[in-house]
C-alpha cells in the first residue's frame, strides 16, 4: 500500500518545495539545465486552462524546454484584433521567433470557465472573467443550435471551445504564414482529469477521437 504525502498547503510548503528542487531534483537533470539556461527552442506551443488539475508537462510526459506553455480562463485565444494582450503575444513569439512546429489547445473535463460560459449568472460578480468568456461565447452557440441537453452538455461545449479557439488561432498573422509554409501544425485536445485520457480532434472529419486512434492516424501520415 502506498503511503500517501501530506499536503502541504502553506506558502512554507511551497519554499520547502523549491528547496527539495534545488537540492535534490537540480543535480539530477543539472546537464540539461546547463543546456536550457543558454536558449530554448521549444517544439510545441501548448495552450490550455489555468485549471490547476492540468499540468501539460506531466500529461505529455515531456521535459523542461519542450513545451512553451500559455494557460488561461478557459484554454482561450482571442481572434487576432480583438482583444490583443499576453495570448496574442504569446502566440506571435512562439511562432514567429521560436518557430514552434506544432499548437495544441487543450480543453478538459468540469472546465469551470465552460461551466459559467453556460451559467451567466455565475459570473455576473466577476466582470472581467465575463467578458473573457465572451471570446468562447460561439462555442455555446453552437451546442445551443444542436440542442445538446443533460450530462453532455458540458462535454460537447468543451469539445466546441477546442474548435473555436482553434478557428480564432488560425486568424493571427503569424500562425497563417506558418501554415502557408507548412511549418506548423494545430491540434485540438480535450483532457478527461477523472480517467486521465485525451481525445484528439480529427479535423478532416471534425470529431473527437480516442488517443490510440490519433496516434494510429499520425502513424499513417
Amino acid at each position: 500500500m502506498t503511503q500517501e504525502i501530506p499536503r502541504d498547503d502553506s506558502l512554507l510548503g511551497l519554499l520547502k518545495g523549491v528547496e527539495d528542487f534545488s537540492a535534490n531534483v537540480f543535480p539530477e537533470t543539472q546537464e540539461l539545465f546547463s543546456e536550457l539556461a543558454e536558449g530554448q527552442s521549444p517544439h510545441t506551443l501548448f495552450i490550455t486552462c489555468a485549471d490547476s488539475r492540468v499540468v501539460p508537462e506531466m500529461i505529455t510526459q515531456t521535459q523542461p524546454g519542450d513545451l512553451f506553455v500559455c494557460r488561461n480562463i478557459g484554454n482561450i485565444v482571442p481572434g487576432y484584433g480583438e482583444m490583443l494582450g499576453g495570448v496574442s503575444a504569446v502566440v506571435e513569439f512562439a511562432v514567429a521567433v521560436l518557430h514552434v512546429r506544432h499548437v495544441v489547445i487543450c480543453g478538459h473535463s468540469d472546465c469551470g470557465a465552460m461551466k459559467g460560459l453556460l451559467n451567466p449568472e455565475s459570473t455576473k460578480t466577476l466582470p472581467t472573467v465575463e467578458a473573457w468568456l465572451r471570446n468562447a461565447a460561439a462555442a455555446k452557440s453552437a451546442v445551443f443550435a444542436r440542442k445538446v441537453e443533460g450530462p453532455e452538455l458540458l462535454k460537447a461545449v468543451t469539445q466546441e471551445n477546442v474548435r473555436l479557439q482553434l478557428a480564432h488561432l488560425r486568424t493571427h498573422p503569424a500562425v497563417t504564414a506558418a501554415m502557408a509554409n507548412k511549418a506548423i501544425t494545430l491540434q485540438g485536445w480535450v483532457y478527461d482529469i477523472g480517467d486521465g485520457t485525451v481525445s484528439v480532434l480529427d479535423q478532416a472529419h471534425d470529431e473527437f477521437i480516442p488517443l490510440a486512434e490519433a496516434i494510429k492516424r499520425e502513424h499513417r501520415g
